[in-house]
């Protein structure tokens, strides 16, 4: 798997499992890959997938049952909008801006190009 070298890879690896219970794979309460199933298939260090999971477990994403594995928390889709949000919010808007100011972008442009978005991409 290509990673981002500008961000840790355990916040990567989170966001892929985020996406993932967002797109429905993991429904609520359902088991999902276990640490070492998880490192093999995007060929890392358990230690690091654990890592992951330890972020999502702190962020009331997934839970450990002891013994069984680990599973979606019944709010998981919740707070992974609530918790992506904030981050769009704090790390993304702020580039977006500088750059719609540096380019002379007025916010109207965004909008219709988001709303074309929209009308050609019906599904994720």
């Amino acid at each position: 798997m290509d990673f981002d070298q500008h961000k840790s890879i355990y916040l990567q690896i989170a966001e892929i499992l985020c996406e993932r219970i967002l797109a429905g794979e993991w429904p609520p309460e359902e088991k999902i890959p276990s640490v070492r199933e998880m490192a093999a298939n995007v060929q890392v260090n358990p230690n690091t997938v654990l890592r992951s999971y330890d972020f999502l477990q702190q962020k009331g994403i997934i839970f450990n049952k002891r013994g069984i594995g680990y599973f979606t928390e019944t709010k998981a889709v919740e707070r992974i909008q609530s918790y992506k949000k904030e981050d769009f919010y704090e790390n993304v808007l702020p580039d977006l801006f500088k750059n719609m100011k540096l380019l002379n972008i007025e916010p109207n442009d965004i909008i219709e190009r988001y709303q074309h978005y929209l009308k050609s991409n019906d599904t994720l």
